[in-house]
Parts: structure tokens; sequence; C-alpha cells
């Protein structure tokens, strides 16, 4: 389908992937294919290749015939690019304040769950996603400080580990070893193709300990100070991004929830949103 490259759009910003390797494209297909776009322009703003690397079983890349990375791992390719690829678009839209953070949809407005790695946000937002919400990312918020827009991040939803049998995967999940990626076509609910206004946050934190989640709204200094651990290019705003979190936080209710029964969690967090 996309012979040996691909091309997707995100943040206004035209990607490129080339690679001869049939396996490597058909997985940047299945992980990016609600972005992708028909390759139109000569000269993209980021031109990767995926190449066989001299490391046996491994792979290079490249960006623009620079070498960025060599021998990676198949299962750690997805995470190779994506991380190269966030932190480039970090530069190109500086404008823009990226928070580590998933980002449903709620009635029209953005929920982000904002936590550190491996504090359960993506499977809180696996889980969510079957009961009403609509998916823009589950690990990537970028937010316009003027408008308090969210922009989409909708590649494959990613999970460290299956998630209880109350919210199984669907059989088109790719399993890497390491990671479980769902493509945006296999999720219970529909992708948010356009920037939607932010309506609230919760910082989340996962807490098997517990009986029952717990669920508590906090100030605006609270949130803000919680919410600017998470921010990924803090240092490209003006008080190195104290300001872009406390305005976050002024601007829209702030919850912190213990997650604990996935079930549980989802219709404390509808509660705290007014269902």
């Amino acid at each position: 389908m996309y012979s040996r490259g691909l091309s997707i759009r995100l943040l206004g910003r035209r990607i490129r992937f080339y690679s001869a390797v049939p396996s490597v494209l058909e997985l940047l297909a299945s992980n990016f294919e609600t972005m992708a776009q028909a390759d139109e322009d000569p000269h993209p703003d980021l031109d990767y290749q995926i190449r066989v690397s001299e490391i046996p079983e491994t792979l290079s890349l490249l960006c623009r015939e620079d070498l960025l990375l060599d021998g990676i791992e198949p299962c750690d390719l997805l995470f190779a690019i994506e991380k190269e690829l966030v932190v480039e678009l970090q530069k190109m839209r500086p404008d823009l304040f990226f928070l580590h953070s998933a980002a449903i949809d709620w009635k029209g407005k953005v929920c982000l769950l904002a936590a550190d790695s491996g504090s359960g946000k993506s499977t809180t937002a696996w889980a969510l996603l079957h009961h009403g919400f609509g998916y823009l990312s589950d690990e990537l918020a970028p937010v316009d400080l003027e408008s308090m827009e969210v922009y989409p991040y909708p590649h494959a939803l990613c999970l460290k580990q299956a998630p209880p049998p109350d919210y199984p995967l669907p059989v088109e999940t790719i399993d890497l070893g390491r990671t479980l990626h769902v493509p945006v076509p296999s999720l219970p609910t529909q992708a948010i193709a356009a920037p939607r206004p932010l309506g609230a946050v919760f910082l989340v934190k996962y807490r098997p300990d517990l009986g029952a989640p717990e669920l508590r709204a906090i100030g605006a200094a609270e949130a803000a100070a919680r919410l600017y651990l998470t921010a990924l290019n803090a240092l490209s705003h003006p008080n190195r991004g104290f300001d872009a979190a406390v305005a976050i936080a002024k601007h829209v209710p702030c919850f912190a929830i213990n997650s604990a029964d996935l079930p549980a969690t989802c219709a404390l967090i509808r509660s705290a949103l007014g269902d």
C-alpha cells in the first residue's frame, strides 16, 4: 500500500518515513495510519530512513542521511522513532507546551491524564475509551497556551502490559514483546482529528494496593506544581515553563486520582466531569 515510503502530517508538519524493509513499513503504517497523507511534498520537514544495520538482526535510524541511532532491535523501533520525532516536533513547534499526558475527549472538551511513565495513564485512557471518551493520544498532549486547545497525537495506543479482562485487547493488537500497540481503527471509540478545548486535568497515580480508587479536587498551586513535572519543553517558555503550568491549572478544574479498580476509576472520572 505504501510502497517504500509513508508520509504523515502532524502538528502542521510533514514527516516522511522510508524503508526497503516491508515489515518496518507495515509496522509504521499500523502505528501512524490515521495521520497518513499522500506523499506529494518533495521536501518534508523531517525525512527519516530505517535501514538494516551492520549489527546482525538490528536496524538503523537516519534523518536526511545523518545517522541518529544504530543497532536498534526491531521490538524497540517504534519507541526509538517516536522519541526522536517528539524531540524534533518540540523544536519545530516551541509555541506549544508539550505535556507527557494522555488526552481524551469528553463531550467536545479534552481531559488530560498526566502522570509519570508507568503510572497508569495509558491503561486508564484505554479503559475510558470503552466509556464514551474520544481518543487524541495516550502519551503526548501539545497545548496551545493562547487558545487553551490540545492538539491530537493519534498514534496506536501503547500499553506495557495487557489490561484487565474488563477491557480486552482486539485481535489487531501488535505485540512487540515489551509493548502492545492498538491501531487507532481498532480502538473502541472515535479518534479526534482536530484540536479541542481543554476541559479538565487529572493527575494520575496507579495504586494497586487500594481497594477502591480515590479522587479529590486540587487547587491551582498543587496542580501547577504536579503538572510542571510532566512538561517536556518547559525551557522553551517564559519563566522556564512555570507560567504555562500555572495558566493551565487556573483555566480548568484539576483533580488528583489514585487509580485502582479500572471500572470504578472510570466511573469516578465520569462523575467528576458531571456525568
